[in-house]
């Protein structure tokens, strides 16, 4: 199976496959999303949309040339900012009528007509063997003008859509174990946005939007220091918080700290409504590798904070071992993806 994760910074894509309980990393590769920006008309506005189908497929086709994949089978993940998420109970019902439950209450929460919207959704909490039990649905719903061109892009790229989902289900599967009952918090910091993903039990509970995106720290660190914005990157990457350049780390630190904020409050939300504790911090997205940031979390949310590596239980040649640890964070989505439709 093929899954393809086409970012604001970067279009990632991995195959892999399934030989009886072992998955094998297959192939994998990515491309700049800047270097497709470049080709565009210059009034094109990054995120009204998707990149330009045309130069997106071709992108596609030149890292599956590339990287060897015959694979045509795709699964994509759906960014955040395309999605809109909820969750709600219903009353106990038959299998048969839950469907329909979830469509009528989808639309008490939905902004867009229901008719414009396609609904995926998973019951994330019922009692076993109590039929009088409320069932707790998590529900996600994409635009079907964007189901559209997701399609139109497979068909352009010569793959066959096998599946679209949305990207919290994707990094939820890639980076927590079926079996792993903690509650967990994801940070998912992005170019684009950030998501805050709570886990509990296996199954993602919450999953919550903001506007906040890693090139806001380049740009920060390119203002405070006068420098242009690509000098400003490379200090952001190999520096990060423990730069010491003065006023770097003062100007990171502003940024970061209304991360911590969502994620207190956030955790904060969920205990009072679950009495649940998160136990966990879980980093991903192109800035989870920024030098300092999973100490400082650590630190200041007194949790265990870790960057988890979504290629772990993988087959790999033992020498893409160091690659591939770096690149776990940038690639959760497109792996968590491919992952789902190896399981069914």
């Amino acid at each position: 199976m093929v899954g393809i994760d086409i970012g604001t910074s970067a279009i990632k894509v991995v195959e892999l496959s399934r030989w009886g309980k072992g998955n094998t990393l297959e192939n994998y590769g990515q491309i700049q999303s800047s270097l497709i920006y470049k080709q565009q008309s210059s009034n094109y506005e990054k995120s009204s949309s998707l990149l330009s189908k045309e130069f997106v497929s071709r992108a596609i086709r030149g890292i599956l040339e590339e990287s060897h994949i015959k694979t045509k089978e795709v699964i994509f993940s759906i960014p955040d900012f395309f999605t809109f998420c909820t969750s709600f109970e219903i009353p106990p019902m038959p299998e048969k009528e839950i469907p329909g439950a979830v469509r009528y209450n989808a639309s008490q929460y939905i902004t867009l007509p229901i008719s414009e919207v396609t609904l995926d959704w998973k019951i994330i909490a019922r009692h076993p063997g109590d039929k009088k039990s409320a069932l707790k649905i998590f529900l996600v719903a994409i635009p079907n003008q964007v189901i559209k061109e997701y399609q139109e892009i497979a068909s352009m790229s010569g793959l066959d859509l096998y599946a679209l989902e949305a990207e919290a289900f994707g990094i939820t599967r890639a980076l927590v174990k079926s079996n792993n009952k903690k509650t967990i918090c994801i940070m998912d910091v992005g170019v684009q946005s950030s998501t805050v993903n709570i886990i509990d039990g296996g199954f993602l509970q919450r999953s919550y939007s903001f506007n906040f995106y890693s090139n806001k720290l380049s740009k920060s660190i390119s203002t405070a220091l006068g420098i242009e914005y690509d000098k400003a990157e490379e200090i952001k990457i190999k520096e990060g918080i423990l730069s010491s350049r003065p006023g770097v780390a003062e100007t990171l630190y502003l940024l970061i700290n209304p991360l911590l904020m969502e994620i207190k409050t956030i955790s904060a939300e969920f205990f009072q409504s679950e009495q649940k504790q998160v136990e966990e911090i879980y980093l991903t997205g192109g800035a989870a590798n920024l030098p300092g940031l999973k100490e400082y979390f650590a630190e200041s949310l007194k949790k265990n904070t870790s960057l988890p590596n979504c290629f772990s239980d993988f087959l790999y040649p033992p020498i893409l071992e160091e690659t591939l640890k770096d690149m776990s964070p940038s690639f959760a989505a497109a792996v968590g993806v491919a992952l789902g439709g190896l399981e069914i």
